[in-house]
């Protein structure tokens, strides 16, 4: 693939902080790119650039080497106005002034567009209104920001970057402070916007789990090394437990998710089947019981499913015992 297919090609960039006379470098050799369409999540441990990153993308931070190209051409060769006509940028701010409306919030993503005085035509309305459609908040056009919720604060803010009709939108930690239903739907709407309206999407998180479910594509940024690829390829090549340096954290390549290394405690057999069967064998993994499949195992549980109910019956030394749920099963294993 060349250069001119990726809208956004980063190449050797060093990122980092200027004072005064002295510049003080964060990050070297950083190499990404991404296509029109891509949904891209940013991730790495807290303090290793990300928001630099992204804020030196969107051209609030400079740069020092390297270079990134939009549509094949250098990024400086941009001017302001060109700029902001192709990147909109949402920050992890909290946006909270009084009697500001959700319909104002939105029109501020007009602004590379109006003439000096700030005055949107009608077609600019229709754009603002349309970005609003878009991230369903119809019924908040005239709602003030401090009334909203932080999830709807933040689709406002998503549609000001939609009502600035740039094709690229940097998200910086966009679900921070949201709820996990709100998460939820804040990707579920970034990738809708990506597919339908061809934007490249850029969003540092920290909810891997919803990212390995929902994104095209990883930039992956160690103290060390950059990676990038699709969410499956950075699981098979090992990238995510470069991740965490914590030894007791450790990632689960079936499962796609990362969990707390524990020491085994006693051996059981589990059998079963379906749903009921799995989750069953996640509290037994959660508490730190070793699953085994042979008959050498210190008691057994057998996972009983029909139409209405499911029930376990718990086969210890030489007695069985017939529990309604796992969580009284479990309670009555750690009293034993």
């Amino acid at each position: 693939m060349g250069q001119g297919e990726f809208n956004i090609s980063i190449k050797d960039l060093s990122i980092g902080f200027r004072q005064g006379k002295s510049i003080s470098i964060l990050r070297e050799n950083i190499n990404y790119s991404a296509i029109h369409g891509e949904m891209v999540a940013l991730i790495g441990s807290n303090g290793v650039g990300k928001s630099t990153l992204l804020r030196s993308l969107a051209g609030f931070n400079e740069y020092f080497e390297g270079d990134f190209f939009l549509n094949g051409q250098p990024f400086n060769n941009y001017s302001s106005q060109e700029r902001a006509r192709l990147i909109s940028f949402v920050s992890t701010e909290i946006v909270k002034v009084a009697n500001l409306t959700v319909y104002d919030l939105v029109s501020y993503g007009r602004f590379p567009y109006t003439n000096w005085f700030g005055k949107n035509t009608e077609k600019d309305r229709e754009i603002i209104l349309s970005a609003i459609e878009s991230v369903g908040m119809n019924g908040f056009i005239q709602k003030p920001i401090n009334q909203i919720s932080d999830g709807e604060r933040q689709r406002a803010m998503i549609a000001r970057a939609l009502a600035q009709d740039t094709p690229i939108i940097f998200l910086d930690e966009p679900t921070a402070f949201l709820d996990v239903s709100n998460k939820y739907e804040i990707f579920h709407l970034l990738q809708v916007l990506a597919k339908e309206k061809n934007k490249t999407i850029v969003l540092s998180t920290h909810d891997l789990n919803i990212a390995l479910r929902e994104v095209d594509k990883f930039w992956i940024l160690l103290e060390n090394e950059t990676f990038e690829g699709s969410p499956e390829d950075s699981v098979l090549n090992g990238n995510f437990e470069k991740l965490f340096s914590n030894k007791h954290i450790g990632f689960d390549h079936y499962e796609g998710e990362y969990f707390f290394k524990k020491d085994f405690r006693e051996k059981v057999k589990i059998v079963g089947e379906g749903i009921p069967l799995n989750w069953t064998l996640r509290a037994f993994n959660r508490l730190g019981y070793q699953i085994v499949m042979e008959t050498k195992s210190d008691f057994e549980v057998k996972v009983i499913q029909n139409e209405k109910t499911t029930i376990w019956e718990l086969k210890l030394h030489d007695k069985t015992i017939v529990f309604q749920s796992i969580y009284d099963m479990l309670l009555f294993l750690q009293h034993k």
